[in-house]
């Protein structure tokens, strides 16, 4: 494919981000955009500038010959069922995180994908961020040793979000909204080893009683119908004796943090700030990693990375396979959480 490639964005939230990241990029272009409410696309089209198509029915838009890949930024709920018309209509897909709302839901998707032979890709806006690609470099290159351990947390203080239902409808929650992050890239540091168990505990502590809301906002008229999680914390096995504990709190009475932790046999590491640690000459050793200004965001990685793919055939670093693995870990956490049991990992 040598002409620029077309570009559908589905969902004005992240999706605004995404665009940005294609905008960076003269091999495409934003042809088109899809939500439920007009008025959101028309306010998108404004700050992405241009003339483009807007679509409120998704199976409309995959009909459109002009759409070569489609971006989906919805609800969770709504992922697997735009993508697979997507890419039944011969589209590439990139989905931002979590894949699905479901492990079920996250395997069909691939299943399509897989059988479909397009482009398929997760938007991860963590594990493509500049922090964690430096310390991917230096895992790559064997600076930690054996990674035997990780931690992660993703936690607000009053961060609920109020701008859509979807997020606290049954599938949503705040495990699969920000613990899908820290997860995610701390699975990729590690190696991306295979899961084998998954203990975990969570629930609604504030959500559910008007609490909690996106900055101490009052809650929004949905709030009585909150069905997902407010927390939830997890301890993974994987294959090889590695292991991984990861938290994720959209409210609580503590201070905001976003962290990933890293242990090795030769060194070890923390995401923010950027410290590598070490002992030289029987002596420790903690270097801060001050990244250059200028690199370009996540979101134009991501969106470069996936045109590579569809332009030169390069081979996907974030297929949608890496988001069934880390939907499958999410589920297996909430639902020993539900069961007060430890849940194994085909």
């Amino acid at each position: 494919m040598s002409r620029q490639v077309g570009v559908c964005i589905v969902g004005m939230g992240i999706g605004r981000e995404n665009a940005k990241g294609f905008l960076a990029d003269k091999r495409s272009r934003i042809v088109a955009l899809c939500d439920v409410v007009q008025a959101k696309m028309d306010a998108c089209a404004r700050e992405l500038g241009g003339e483009v198509k807007t679509y409120t029915d998704y199976r409309r838009m995959c009909r459109d010959r002009e759409i070569d890949a489609v971006f989906v930024g919805t609800p969770n709920q709504w992922h697997v069922p735009i993508a697979v018309e997507a890419m039944r209509r011969d589209k590439h897909v990139m989905i931002t995180k979590p894949l699905a709302d479901s492990a079920r839901a996250a395997a069909r998707a691939v299943e399509v994908a897989e059988k479909s032979g397009v482009v398929n890709m997760m938007s991860l806006s963590t594990r493509f961020s500049d922090r964690v690609q430096c310390l991917g470099r230096q895992v790559r290159g064997g600076t930690f040793g054996e990674l035997y351990y990780g931690r992660a947390r993703s936690i607000r203080r009053s961060g609920i979000p109020d701008w859509s239902e979807g997020f606290v409808l049954a599938g949503g929650g705040a495990f699969r909204d920000m613990g899908v992050h820290v997860l995610d890239a701390a699975w990729w540091l590690l190696g991306m080893p295979r899961p084998l168990s998954a203990t975990g505990v969570g629930g609604a502590k504030f959500g559910p009683f008007g609490k909690g809301w996106w900055d101490f906002h009052k809650p929004p008229k949905f709030y009585k119908r909150y069905a997902a999680d407010d927390y939830a914390g997890g301890f993974i096995r994987f294959e090889g004796g590695s292991a991984l504990t990861v938290e994720s709190f959209w409210a609580c009475h503590q201070a905001p943090d976003f962290q990933i932790e890293l242990f090795g046999t030769e060194a070890g590491a923390k995401l923010q700030p950027l410290t590598v640690y070490r002992t030289v000459d029987g002596a420790p050793n903690d270097t801060t990693v001050e990244m250059p200004r200028g690199l370009p965001s996540g979101w134009n990685v991501m969106a470069s990375h996936f045109l590579d793919c569809i332009l030169r055939g390069s081979q996907c670093s974030a297929p949608l396979r890496h988001g069934l693995v880390v939907q499958q870990m999410m589920e297996a956490v909430l639902k020993s959480a539900q069961t007060g049991r430890e849940v194994r990992l085909a």
